[in-house]
Formats: structure tokens, sequence, C-alpha cells
């Protein structure tokens, strides 16, 4: 039996396919509702004739939208609205309609990002972005109707460009530079016990800062040899599939110790394995952000004398592996750790941590 024009609006309604939906608000876009936000934006009411309880279409049809919105992990869906609220706001402050965008205003939206100095990757996160939201309300992505190539175009001419500048890679923070960043985290308080397991944690696993945050007590097994964390989620496997990630017990920056002292205070009940401070010292029941990780590594390298503007995020990730190379490891066990889909990018640590050794010039310079 063929669908109804009512049947056929009202998978339009659940599934975002027609137009005139209201836009994603601001309220969305915050960090703990962004993936909440991301299904009310999708979704709507089902008509009261078809909510029955036990109605099957009723049940098939949510759950077909639920699948839906899990398609992107929450911290994409978190990037997507904030970059579609602010190519929103950049319309509207100049009179462009965005939805649907014309292709010549969003290659002038790319200029002008590259212009406040965005990274090409994050310029290129605001194209997806604008992509992700046409398709969700029905109609056909810019870059697909850009016969023109103004987009493409654009966008090339941006990451040519941006090869041209020097790198802005925060620099690799050394095991030496870590166990001097960790003593300068005295004390027994709350926020030094927390402080310290993440910053050996985070190096110790070469974990990403989205990779932190996202960890819960369940992740954590404690075994003979150090620990094994689990990784549900993360940049490379978007899938949930899961990654076990082996923790060496450790002597010098040890690890291990120091998570077993921060889970002394932090309790065993399930939930984030590293909790907000408040100014007081007190610890809550909400989750770090991933800002906070970059704060916090920013923080103890200016306390060891160096410059916190060199330093963020991916410092911890990147010292595991220089050190690894330095000390001999193999490309196929630092991708154990590192969980890196192409070798390309471990063989430029490699490169990096070996540039003097060998050194053709050694002998007669």
């Amino acid at each position: 039996m063929p669908f109804t024009d009512s049947r056929n609006g009202l998978w339009e309604r659940q599934f975002g396919t027609g137009k005139g939906r209201k836009k994603v608000d601001e309220g969305e876009a915050s960090a703990g509702n962004a993936a909440r936000g991301a299904l009310t934006a999708v979704t709507g009411a089902l008509p009261d004739t078809l909510a029955e309880p036990g109605g099957r279409l009723s049940e098939e049809i949510a759950a077909a939208r639920v699948y839906r919105t899990q398609a992107k992990a929450a911290n994409t869906l978190r990037a997507y609205i904030s970059d579609w609220n602010q190519f929103e706001g950049w319309c509207d402050e100049r009179g462009l309609e965005p939805l649907p965008a014309r292709p010549e205003a969003v290659a002038t939206y790319l200029a002008a990002l590259a212009l406040a100095g965005k990274a090409d990757t994050t310029i290129g996160r605001h194209l997806a972005a604008i992509g992700w939201k046409h398709r969700q309300d029905g109609e056909v992505p810019p870059s697909v109707r850009d016969t023109h190539n103004v987009i493409a175009d654009t966008l090339a001419g941006i990451r040519r460009e941006a090869r041209t500048r020097p790198s802005a890679r925060k620099a690799a923070i050394t095991a030496r530079e870590l166990a001097a960043m960790i003593a300068a985290a005295e004390g027994e308080g709350t926020r030094s016990l927390r402080d310290r397991a993440i910053l050996a944690l985070g190096l110790a696993a070469a974990l990403r800062r989205s990779e932190l945050v996202g960890l819960e007590l369940r992740d954590v097994e404690l075994v003979d040899q150090g620990l094994k964390l689990t990784l549900r989620h993360s940049k490379t496997d978007q899938e949930g599939e899961g990654q076990v990630i082996a923790v060496p017990a450790g002597k010098v920056l040890k690890p291990v110790e120091r998570l077993k002292a921060w889970l002394a205070v932090r309790g065993h009940g399930a939930g984030p394995l590293f909790y907000q401070i408040d100014p007081q010292g007190r610890l809550t029941d909400e989750p770090m952000s991933d800002r906070s990780i970059v704060r916090l590594i920013q923080k103890y390298a200016g306390r060891v004398g160096l410059d916190p503007e060199t330093v963020g995020g991916h410092s911890l990730r990147a010292g595991f592996l220089t050190e690894a190379s330095r000390n001999g490891a193999t490309i196929a066990k630092m991708q154990e750790v590192s969980r890196h889909k192409k070798v390309e990018v471990l063989l430029g640590y490699v490169r990096s941590a070996e540039l003097f050794e060998d050194h053709a010039g050694l002998v007669f310079l």
C-alpha cells in the first residue's frame, strides 16, 4: 500500500527531511546537552494517532530517529551545533540566508574564518557542519550544489596557504618535564591528587584530551602489571568498537600509583573517572571539560618554566610518542598505544626524535 501525503509528512517531521523547521538554538549547543539538543533538532512530536502505546510504527520511528542521532559521536554533534550557530550568526549579520545557503556565501564564510586565523582543519569542520545541518533539514548541502567549485577551490586555497605558514603544533612534553610538572602539583589535596593522576595517565596512555574527560570508572581494570584502559569512543573509533590500552605501573611517572591515590579520594561509584573540583577544592559530580585539561597542562607547565603557550592538550600524547621513539620502541608497539590509523603520522614522531642520530655530517662537521 503506498504512503499517503499525510504519512509522508510524518517522515518529514520525524527525520527532519522537510523544510521550515526551527533552528538549533544556543541552549542546545551547550556541552552538557549536545547530544540531546541534536535529537531535539532533528525530531518532533509524534501525531497522537500514531503515538499510542504499543503502536508498532511509533516504536519503529522512535528507534530509527534515535539511531540517526547516534550516527555522530557526542563530541562531533556538539562541535557541529556550535559551528552551525556561528555560521547562522555570520549570515544574519550580513543579511544572507543561511538555509539553504548559497555556495558563494559558504565560500566567503570559509575565507572569513581563515582571515580570523582559524586552522584549516577547523575550517573544514565548519564546512562539514553546514552540510550536516542542510541534510538534517532536508536541503541539498551547498557543496553538492556548487557547480562552479567555489567552495572546493576556496578550501583548497586556504589549505595551500596554511602549508606555507609555520606549524602551530603544540610541543611534546618529555617524561623529565612531566615528572617536574607532577612534582609541582604538590600536596595531598583533592585537586593535586586528581591533577597528578591526569598528567601521568595522559602521557602513559597517549590520550587525547577528549579521551581523558570521556573516561569512566568502569573503563579502568587494575592488573598485576599495571592497568588496562578501555576507550569506548575516540577520534579514530567513531563507531565505538572500543580499544584496550595497557598501562605499565611505571617506576618514574608511576601512573598506576597516582591513579590509585586519586581513586581513594574519588570513591568507587559509577561515573566519570575525573570530576570537576570547585574553587573551594570540593569534589563535584560534574565531568571535566576538554578545555579544562588544556588549562591544567598549561598551569603546571608554567610552574616548571615551560612556556604555557607552546603546550596544550596534545602535548601529553606527543610526549609519549617522542619518548617511545627515543627509547627504541617499534612502530607497531607505539601504534598499540597511540591507535593511529596511519603509520605515516607515527613516522613523523620517529623522524623528529631521531633527527640527530647517525647524522650524515657527524664525523666531519
